[in-house]
């Protein structure tokens, strides 16, 4: 194990990369829950669902760190999950098998550009500022994320978002970020996981011994037994329409779920990799071919299982903050998975608010690369922190790289430096645009 996953040459350990999987999985395994509460609403069944989110993940995962040997999580992507269900079927009213037919072509077309190494000359040709950018702006998405779920900030009419107020649920969420932020600053192994636990056993009280979070998340006691074991269903498994799905009237949507999952997946892996420094000796991702192709199977076989496309998940930082430098990281959180196909009603036990606390250091971990911006240079400054601010604000990883990588490419052409914006970096602007107007 140690020479496969190269642990010394990595300054790593077993113990270290076991539990940055553990911490990994921990801050994705909301996936499970939350995947199938936006496909089931396409008419697909719930629990076939989770059985297909919990397959993909696995298995991909696993592909990621034996092929890639990346510390990469991949689970079917959230953005992409929620343009299958209300633009592709709700808002368009292609059935569902159709739909999934769509995501396997989409994978399909992937895998291709990955073989030729389409999508490797695509991430070499994204400037750096642009990559450190995009690693900060998803830092900022990911903090964003938990704060939401801590309910520390809200909805709001006039505003769009505001603060929540001090309740029930944003105090235990502050007792929780105060004991993981001592955790950290103390360097003790495996931090966030302690947090998460500390945080869960502190919502454990919440409508037994004081305060009543109904109001807030929709049950008094968010930590409550929900049962132990559910029966995984697989009814979903090969239920995809392959014929109806290729036909000239799907090819948008086959198009757009082409580069939305290329530019997620691509500027997540790039971001992880920019703030992790995962990156071999030329300044690149690492095994970043290997990477991509594992993700381009994960988006083909979630077409196969039911659910949408699989993508390098962010949440993947929680566990290389961890420690987690090898593709152990990867293995470990997607065979923690599996057990969740006959044990998902466990997870109810874990209140989304538990994990924010991780989610928010994680924030902070991944702002660290914007400090190689020159930010007096304003053709270089301005695209990125474009795509900084986008990310959070569109919640969205593909409108923050999009954003950021036009107006690069306009600004230096402006300025007279098109020596600098390469035939690459001018077909991604001209296919984004594309993709943009449709």
């Amino acid at each position: 194990m140690k020479s496969f996953f190269a642990l010394e040459q990595q300054q790593t350990c077993v113990k270290t990369e076991v539990l940055a999987g553990i911490t990994s999985f921990l801050a994705a395994m909301y996936i499970i829950i939350v995947n199938p509460a936006i496909i089931s609403a396409a008419g697909m069944p719930f629990n076939g669902v989770v059985t297909a989110t919990v397959l993909v993940s696995a298995f991909s995962s696993i592909l990621m760190g034996l092929y890639a040997r990346n510390p990469i999580l991949v689970a079917p992507g959230m953005g992409i999950n929620a343009f299958f269900t209300y633009t592709v079927v709700l808002g368009m009213g292609v059935p569902w098998p159709v739909a999934l037919g769509a995501v396997f072509w989409s994978g399909v077309i992937f895998l291709l550009l990955s073989l030729f190494n389409v999508r490797s000359t695509i991430a070499g040709a994204i400037p750096h500022q642009i990559r450190a950018a995009v690693a900060a702006g998803i830092g900022l998405f990911i903090t964003f994320i938990g704060l939401q779920n801590a309910r520390f900030v809200v909805d709001d009419a006039v505003t769009l978002v505001r603060f929540g107020g001090l309740n029930v649920v944003t105090l235990t969420f502050l007792a929780g970020l105060m004991v993981s932020s001592w955790l950290v600053l103390k360097r003790v192994s495996g931090a966030l996981i302690l947090g998460i636990a500390t945080t869960t056993l502190l919502a454990s009280a919440i409508g037994r011994v004081w305060g009543d979070a109904s109001t807030i998340v929709g049950t008094a006691t968010p930590v409550t037994w929900s049962g132990l074991i559910a029966a995984p269903d697989f009814s979903l498994l090969l239920a995809l329409d392959l014929k109806n799905s290729l036909t000239l009237a799907m090819l948008p949507v086959i198009f757009v779920m082409l580069f939305a999952d290329l530019f997620d997946s691509l500027s997540t892996f790039i971001g992880v990799a920019e703030a992790a420094d995962l990156k071999d000796s030329n300044g690149e991702p690492r095994n970043i071919r290997q990477s991509l192709l594992t993700d381009a199977v994960a988006t083909t076989l979630s077409g196969l299982c039911g659910t949408s496309a699989g993508s390098s998940f962010i949440e993947s930082a929680a566990g290389i903050r961890e420690g987690g430098r090898t593709g152990l990281t990867a293995v470990v959180a997607g065979l923690c998975f599996l057990p969740f196909m006959f044990f998902s009603p466990l997870l109810s036990m874990i209140p989304a608010f538990a994990t924010a606390p991780a989610l928010v250091l994680v924030g902070v971990f991944m702002m660290s690369p914007i400090s190689t911006i020159d930010w007096q240079r304003y053709d270089e400054a301005i695209p990125a922190f474009l795509a900084i601010i986008l990310i959070p604000l569109t919640t969205s990883i593909t409108q923050g790289i999009v954003w950021g990588l036009i107006c690069w490419t306009g600004l230096k052409l402006l300025s007279g430096q098109r020596v600098q914006v390469s035939k690459t970096l001018l077909a991604i602007n001209l296919f984004a645009l594309a993709v943009l107007l449709i």
